[in-house]
This record gives structure tokens, sequence and C-alpha cells, in this order.
């Protein structure tokens, strides 16, 4: 998907997109999520229902580490020339085989700039599969999809666009072992973090907002 442009902000920022979510005082809360994949993670993360009132918008740029974080950036900007404001902009991508230095690079830039970042090392995989069992020891790609898809009871499709409704009932489970993951690491290198995720991050920021 080719990242929105000003043409893009200006629709949305009309008049009916005021009215969805002020009409009535209640506070906004803004999401805007940039990902690596055009569908994976994009059809994952509009599974969130949020209330009217607050607005998640999801893209799927198709990019990878330091080039994703610059379009988030971009995007970010177009819209606030647009009238529209985000409270939180994440930026969503994995380490794959991409070099350590690039994704270790991407991180501190989306920090220098005020951009939350949703990793996973290895693969976005690994936050499905941590609804089920915590895992602490590198698997390559195909291992997860066998993984999942013993798991699920069914052939795991990368962009399946049920996804998200078929792990919510073990949401927590798949926090709290990315926690308890994340938690045996040092921060200093993420891309040597091989597993770990903060996708956790995001699902809470934006539980926050379905539960009220």
């Amino acid at each position: 998907m080719k990242e929105p442009d000003i043409a893009f902000w200006k629709r949305r920022s009309d008049s009916s997109f005021k009215r969805k979510v002020g009409t009535r005082g209640e506070p906004r809360h803004l999401f805007l999520i940039v990902c690596e994949g055009e569908s994976t993670e994009k059809n994952y993360f509009d599974g969130f229902r949020l209330p009217v009132a607050h607005i998640k918008d999801v893209f799927g740029i198709g990019d990878n580490t330091e080039s994703l974080v610059r379009k988030a950036m971009k995007i970010k900007k177009d819209a606030a020339r647009c009238g529209i404001k985000y409270a939180q902009t994440w930026c969503v991508f994995d380490k794959d085989a991409f070099p350590a230095e690039n994704f270790n690079n991407a991180i501190v830039l989306a920090n220098r700039e005020g951009i939350l970042v949703a990793y996973s090392n290895a693969a976005f995989e690994l936050w499905y599969l941590l609804h089920f069992d915590y895992i602490d020891t590198p698997i390559d790609r195909k291992r997860y999809i066998q993984l999942l898809s013993d798991r699920m009871g069914e052939k795991y499709e990368k962009n399946d666009p049920l996804m998200y409704e078929k792990l919510c009932s073990k949401q927590q489970n798949a926090i709290k072992n990315a926690k308890k993951l994340l938690a045996i690491h040092t921060p200093s290198s993420p891309a040597k973090n091989d597993p770990s995720t903060t996708v956790h991050l995001l699902v809470e920021e934006l539980l926050k907002y379905i539960t009220k």
C-alpha cells in the first residue's frame, strides 16, 4: 500500500470526520499505526474495535526498519498539516533478516521522533505464538508457522483477516508471556534479543480504550 498523501488527509479531515470524533464532547484519543507488512499486521490491528469517540488508523506500508519510521514521520506530519493530531504514533516492524544496525537504528530514530515501536524479533508470528506458549529460544519462520498451525488446530495463513478474533481469548496470556520474555533481555541491543517482542505494549494501549 502506498502511504497516504496530502489529498488523503484533506479528505480525512472533512466535516464528517470531525463529527464522528467530537459531536458529544467525548475525549478523543487518536492512534496512528504504521505497519511493515501490507496485510498481516494491519489485519490484526484492524481487529481492535475502539469506541466511536476514538480513532485508530492502521496503514500497511510494505516497508521496513528505518525507512518505515521515516514514512511514519511523514504520515504524522502530513496529517497534522490537515488538522489531525495523533495522540500516539506507532511503528510495527520485525527484525527478520535485516542487519542489526538497521533494526536498532530504526528504534533509536523512532524514539527520538516521539514514535513508539512495537517490534518483533524475529517475526510478528512470535506475538501470535505467545498466546499459546512461552518461547525463549530462537526459531525460524517456518517453525513459527508449523507451531501456530498445531496450536490453532488449522493451517496458519499469514494474511488471515480473522487472527485477532481467533486469538482474542488468549490475549492476556500473550501479554504475560511477552513481558516475561522481554524481562530476560538487556535493552541495549534489541537486535540481539531473539526472541523478543514489544507488540504487547501497543496492545495494552489499545485495550485501555476498548475496555472503558
